[in-house]
């Protein structure tokens, strides 16, 4: 079970901010919303393909900055 410490005089709202933020991270609600209701094989597919998707664009973002960044400095 996932949990966060109250610091002395925090206020609630902030430490359930703080929570909500790590259960996120970590992929807990999203987890937890997927499983509230059956997911067929084929919606499993679609929905894994999606985010590969997501994050090769995010790779291919990130793998060709430097280069481009590398070809200024040297002209």
């Amino acid at each position: 079970m996932r949990g966060v410490t109250m610091k002395k005089g925090e206020p609630v709202d902030r430490a359930l901010k703080r929570l909500k933020t790590k259960l996120d991270a970590e992929g807990i609600l999203e987890e937890m919303r997927r499983r509230r209701a059956f997911e067929t094989p084929t919606e499993r597919k679609q929905r894994k393909l999606r985010s590969a998707s997501k994050r090769n664009k995010i790779r291919w973002r990130f793998s060709n900055a430097p280069a481009t960044e590398r070809s200024e400095s040297v002209e």
